[in-house]
């Protein structure tokens, strides 16, 4: 969508009231979609600035001219007209006025908009309007000052700075598309840096940006000072200086501005103290409070949203996190089949996409997905097919194959925002988040690209804004979420960009920190196969072959200039070996027809094997083994003690296995003894869910027992599991301390008291990760 091809008419002052004494609004322009009319103009910084007023015509430039937001004053700087009178082929005309405290009216904005709204003429056409209305939310929502970006559109929401990383590398994708003039961008940029790199830092509780050289969460948008009692919070740090470092390698030319961008780039990242935030040890801690410290707090392991944390302090030039952090954070995960894919799980899906916004996860592979013969990025396209699969079931109204999307987003209440995700371990009671699809678009184009349609199309009236799609709905229960959220914005704007050009992972991935951070977590390139291409006669088609190995996996990708690639959706796997076929016919493989391009060149990786189903990963121990599909369950290793039972039971779609320990009256339960490594750090982690009919108040204990070659106790390591909440699958993890250096045997145990009658507690993919 190309702002310069809007028509913009001189507003005749012969036409227009006299001028008042408030500032008439500046830059107005419109973007014009299938039915649908979008204004933004720039922010009036008058300090007597009540609001906006917008008018519109179907006449003429000339009139007659009626006010649109007849239900009050708009408090910011867009609008989107979705009314009867939006009708495709007919010329709308727009302009603006600006309001003071005393209710005067400034004269019109200096131009009128005529913009015509039409079908879109294509995907490309779709994507382009998408995009570029979630990139405004970034530049027109950002106080100038400062550059500080809000959380939601909610008046007097704070500024999230998780949104200010997303909103920094919005501005590099709208120069590349022409959206905003490289030169406002830069100065908007160096703005914005300048206000982190010089905002205060100390352990006071008021009066400061941040700590250590972290932020807090959530800042004044005036002030650029902590917000109400938000905590230090390392993945929004870390969110937030993944587009630093994007911005970094963006602006690179030799000007004042772009040379001070990289500058002040470097003194960000650079001042963050790694070595306090993981307390000197290998974990990441969550948070932490001025008041109360790290407590309550516990530290990142296991598949989640915060994989950049690791993958940037592990590549810090000064304090890094040790190398042993990388392992730490596999320890955690949870290698499952569900509806039909295996992938490690976490249920709501902005946790398949957040890292990924500026990490290109295509063709490399850590140890542990080297060993199930799969990429992080393949990890996410199947996370995101279990979802599809599974809203198709219709478990809820509105739900089906391109209605879904289950990931953290505000809901209907009594519930509000909560971190929704894919069942069984995921909260689901039937909101959709457009940013789900929106944010999945490089790994599921042939999904993504039809549900986010399906949603304009069907959805439009109630929830498509100035910004773009709000954050979420609820189809069943006719609810309609009222604001649109950076966390969601951002997405949406990055990841269709990684679709489409890939230039955001190309500008990140040349930050040394970058690169060195995933070579310390051990992520290595996939190998290369040797290729043989072929044009299919009268197909407009080209088939490849290599050499395969049965039931390896591997990543086909094709360029048009051997510069930016581009995966084909899924991994593909070998069903023989030898020559091994595949065939580029266009769409879904690749994004266009092979016939239709001016050249293109593919190069094939090889992902490795998978594991058999139902063996742990390198990472697990043997002994703790993990449900396959069809409900198989082996764990012949665990010894029971006191009056707890063990059965097996399979999920209602038969793909997903659980085993579940019940256990009946005090001092049950079960426990297992290993080895041990004296001096390493133990990781016990588990899926738990209690069947409570109500409230929760029974204790669960997981425990970590240490003992010398005579089996004497030397220690106990203990996390309480109560409350669990009640009905709803969650993943616990005891984090011990370094072994005893006389320590020969340690033992996982889970233990239960004070059960109350018809209570149970059930227990899934136990794992125990030792950490040299």
């Amino acid at each position: 969508m190309n702002r310069a091809l809007t028509l913009q008419i001189l507003l005749l002052a012969t036409a227009v009231p006299l001028a008042r004494a408030m500032q008439a609004p500046t830059g107005l322009i419109g973007l014009a979609g299938d039915q649908s009319i979008v204004l933004h103009w720039n922010r009036n910084t008058n300090a007597n600035l009540a609001g906006y007023h917008v008018y519109r015509s179907v006449f003429s430039a000339s009139g007659p001219f009626f006010q649109l937001n007849t239900g009050g004053l708009l408090t910011a700087p867009g609008w989107c007209d979705l009314t009867s009178a939006v009708i495709n082929g007919q010329t709308n005309f727009y302009y603006v006025t600006a309001v003071d405290t005393n209710s005067v009216e400034s004269s019109p904005s200096a131009n009128v908009v005529a913009a015509v709204p039409h079908p879109f003429a294509s995907d490309d056409e779709f994507l382009d309007y998408v995009q570029e209305c979630s990139f405004d939310y970034f530049w027109y929502l950002a106080n100038p000052a400062n550059g500080l970006i809000p959380d939601r559109t909610a008046t007097g929401s704070p500024c999230s700075i998780a949104a200010e990383g997303f909103g920094l590398t919005a501005i590099g994708i709208g120069v590349d598309h022409g959206w905003i003039p490289r030169d406002q961008a830069a100065a908007r940029v160096l703005t914005t840096l300048t206000t982190f790199l010089q905002g205060p830092q100390g352990p006071d509780t008021t009066g400061i940006m941040g700590y250590k050289g972290w932020f807090y969460h959530m800042l004044d948008m005036n002030t650029a000072l902590r917000s109400g009692s938000s905590e230090l919070s390392s993945i929004d740090s870390c969110l937030f200086l993944a587009g630093v470092f994007y911005v970094k390698q963006y602006f690179n030319g030799t000007n004042a501005t772009e040379t001070s961008i990289r500058s002040t780039a470097d003194a960000i990242f650079n001042r963050v103290d790694w070595n306090f935030m993981s307390q000197g040890t290998a974990g990441v801690a969550m948070g932490w409070m001025p008041t109360t410290g790290f407590s309550g707090y516990g530290n990142w392991v296991g598949y989640n949203e915060a994989m950049i944390i690791y993958c940037l302090g592990l590549g810090a030039a000064t304090n890094p996190l040790p190398a042993s952090a990388w392992n730490l954070w596999t320890s955690g995960y949870n290698w499952s089949t569900l509806y039909g894919h295996t992938y490690v799980a976490f249920p709501p899906l902005f946790g398949y996409e957040f890292s990924h916004c500026w990490i290109d996860f295509r063709s490399i592979a850590d140890p542990y997905m080297s060993s199930h013969g799969s990429t992080y990025f393949e990890n996410s396209r199947r996370a995101v097919l279990a979802q599809v699969a599974y809203c198709g079931t219709a478990p809820f109204p509105g739900y089906s194959g391109t209605i879904w999307g289950l990931t953290a987003c505000d809901g209907p209440p009594p519930t509000g925002y909560k971190a929704r995700g894919l069942p069984p371990g995921g909260f689901d009671d039937g909101t959709i988040a457009p940013t789900a699809a929106g944010g999945s678009m490089c790994f599921t184009p042939e999904y993504s690209l039809p549900t986010l349609k399906a949603f304009y199309n069907l959805y439009r009236t109630q929830f498509w804004t100035d910004n773009g799609f709000r954050d979420a709905f609820n189809p069943g229960l006719g609810w309609w979420d009222s604001d649109e959220l950076g966390l969601d914005q951002g997405p949406m704007v990055i990841m269709i960009e990684n679709y489409r050009t890939g230039r955001v992972w190309a500008q990140f991935m040349q930050n040394a920190e970058v690169q060195r951070g995933l070579q310390r977590a051990g992520f290595v390139t996939l190998p290369r196969v040797a290729l043989e291409i072929q044009s299919v006669p009268g197909q407009g088609t080209f088939r490849l072959s290599w050499n395969a190995s049965a039931d390896h996996f591997y990543q086909v990708e094709y360029s048009p200039d051997l510069l930016n690639w581009a995966a084909a959706p899924g991994l593909v796997q070998a069903t023989n070996s030898g020559t091994f076929n595949w065939l580029d016919g266009g769409p879904p493989a690749t994004i266009s027809p092979p016939a239709t391009a001016a050249s293109r060149f593919y190069r094939v990786f090889d992902a490795g094997q998978a594991p058999p189903d139902g063996q742990p990963g390198l990472l697990l121990n043997p002994g703790f083994e993990t449900a396959g599909a069809g409900g198989v369950y082996t764990a012949t290793n665990w010894t029971t003690y006191g009056s707890c039972q063990r059965e097996t039971w399979a999920a209602h779609d038969g793909s997903y296995g659980m085993a579940h320990e019940w256990w009946w009256g005090t001092s049950s339960g079960f426990y297992q003894d290993v080895a041990a490594t004296p001096g390493a750090n133990y990781v016990l982690s588990a899926w738990c869910v209690d069947d409570a009919a109500s409230v929760v108040t029974s204790v669960y204990r997981m425990k970590l027992e240490y003992y010398d070659g005579s089996h004497t106790l030397l220690r106990t390591d203990t996390e309480n599991l109560s409350p669990l909440i009640s009905n709803l699958w969650q993943q616990l993890t005891l984090f011990g301390s370094p072994a005893p250096t006389t320590t020969v045997t340690v033992r996982a145990v889970f233990d239960a008291s004070n059960l109350i009658s018809g209570e149970t507690l059930k227990i899934d993919d136990v794992s125990l990760m030792v950490v040299p």
